[in-house]
């Protein structure tokens, strides 16, 4: 059995800390309450760019880049968007705060 816990309240979880840290965090696509996958879009400046929460072989969670290396917001834009298209179990969050990479590690993993 798997201990991860499940997705919306590993989303609510994060919403609240970056929230009370004085970031900002928003859901920008709802998915799956229980095991929908998780897009994270990081706020850097003008640019995003993205993680996602992933299972690995030894059934613990990672995160890894996601989406395309460019500086383009545009192409990140399009690639959740088609994402959610194809998965509609997959949630979509955008975090601007410091460090924030730290912040789903911290809440999520």
């Amino acid at each position: 059995m798997s201990a991860r816990l499940p997705t919306h309240l590993a989303v609510s979880a994060l919403l609240q800390r970056v929230n009370d840290s004085g970031g900002l965090a928003v859901v920008r696509a709802r998915g799956e309450p229980q095991g929908g996958a998780l897009l994270v879009l990081i706020a850097e400046g003008r640019c995003l760019r993205a993680v996602e929460r992933m299972r690995g072989l030894d059934d613990r969670d990672t995160l890894v880049p996601a989406g395309p290396d460019s500086d383009q917001t545009a192409m990140l834009e399009q690639y959740w968007q088609k994402r959610r298209a194809r998965d509609p179990d997959l949630w979509v969050i955008e975090l601007d705060v410091p460090h924030a990479e730290r912040f789903v590690a911290e809440t999520i993993l």
